[in-house]
């Protein structure tokens, strides 16, 4: 999810894509048994300060949209894990955050090839 939270800030921001997050968030926290609402209020706020920071984002190299990648993936899962403190008062293990941020981070290929993909078929880009 973080891919396309990432991808449609950058590419074209709509009224869509926070809808498709909420339930996209709602479908995970649902699968992976997690209190409702964790993952879609983390997924919106990364959402959220990509399209404040999208004009800064437009433009730059890949390396570049790749360090604010990384930075909107730690956001969020920053987000989940404040708020997972906030309603268990139990904190998870601080090693599989960060892993999971690793991991998600990683993933920044696909999203640099969703972008380019939507800018070569964009009349709007040529």
């Amino acid at each position: 999810p973080m891919v396309l939270a990432f991808s449609w800030a950058v590419i074209r921001p709509s009224v869509l894509g926070p809808f498709a997050l909420l339930l996209i968030g709602l479908f995970q926290d649902l699968f992976w048994g997690g209190p409702l609402g964790l993952w879609p209020l983390s997924l919106l706020i990364a959402y959220f300060i990509a399209l404040l920071t999208r004009n800064l984002m437009v433009g730059q190299s890949g390396s570049v949209l790749w360090g604010w990648f990384a930075a909107l993936t730690a956001l969020a899962v920053g987000c989940a894990y404040v708020f997972s403190v906030l309603g268990s008062g139990v904190m998870p293990s601080l090693v599989a955050t960060g892993m999971t941020i690793l991991a998600t981070a990683l993933l920044y290929p696909v999203a640099h090839q969703l972008i380019d993909r939507f800018e070569d078929a964009d009349v709007r880009f040529r």
